[in-house]
């Protein structure tokens, strides 16, 4: 009843809610969400399969979680199941884009010889660490002496926040054994491909190059460098 001393809004529970409260809830539920898939997909496994699972679990007791709450407390269903619904949303599409979608990439890269007397300083096979991979990854060494690490031929699959890393030590598929130089994010998961190396990189003190996926704490594929 109206006369209880209880507003229409607050009728569930007995509870008001100012709008100040209800608009701070959103960035709340967004940072719980983004903070929980952090912990979920990259920190408790390496494992990318199980990573998956991890995240799907997570998203299910959040959800849950945020009907209980629209349910015991409606003025807050809004901004709480309504901007988990969205962020859970969001993720699930670019995670699902990432993943499942190839990105081919057919640059020109540069190889040994050539018109410019390129040098190839090191070159490895591509092996597949959380998935399966082919390909070629190479140093080359231009006349000014400029250098860039070279893919070609890469077949691998696709996932989100995929970074290639040149690393001064071992790669397993969960942790980097060494200080690494992160070149940039994968061109795509298919074809061939060409990064620069900074000036101020020594590639011969990097013996391993990476495919690494940072939103899962894992390296896709790697390669070891053999000094050509």
């Amino acid at each position: 009843m109206l006369g209880s001393g209880r507003s229409i809004d607050g009728w569930r529970s007995g509870r008001t809610f100012s709008w100040p409260v209800r608009l701070l809830m959103v960035p709340v539920v967004i940072v719980i969400t983004l903070l929980g898939l952090w912990v979920t997909a990259g920190q408790i496994t390496s494992d990318f399969a199980l990573s998956m699972v991890l995240s799907g679990v997570w998203f299910g007791l959040a959800g849950l979680a945020a009907l209980l709450t629209a349910i015991h407390w409606r003025p807050l269903a809004l901004p709480v199941l309504g901007t988990f619904v969205v962020t859970a949303g969001v993720v699930t599409a670019v995670l699902f884009s990432a993943t499942f979608t190839d990105n081919t990439v057919d640059e020109q890269i540069a190889v040994a010889g050539g018109p410019g007397g390129n040098t190839e300083l090191a070159s490895g096979e591509f092996v597949g660490q959380a998935h399966e991979a082919t390909g070629t990854a190479a140093v080359i060494e231009f006349a000014d002496g400029n250098q860039a690490l070279t893919f070609s031929e890469l077949e691998t699959d696709n996932g989100p926040d995929l970074r290639v890393y040149m690393v001064d030590g071992t790669v397993d598929d969960g942790s980097i054994n060494g200080d690494f130089v992160d070149l940039g994010g994968l061109k795509g998961n298919v074809g061939d491909q060409q990064y620069e190396i900074p000036a101020d990189v020594d590639p011969s003190t990097y013996s391993t190059v990476s495919i690494w996926c940072r939103a899962f704490s894992a390296s896709f594929a790697m390669a070891d460098l053999q000094i050509s």
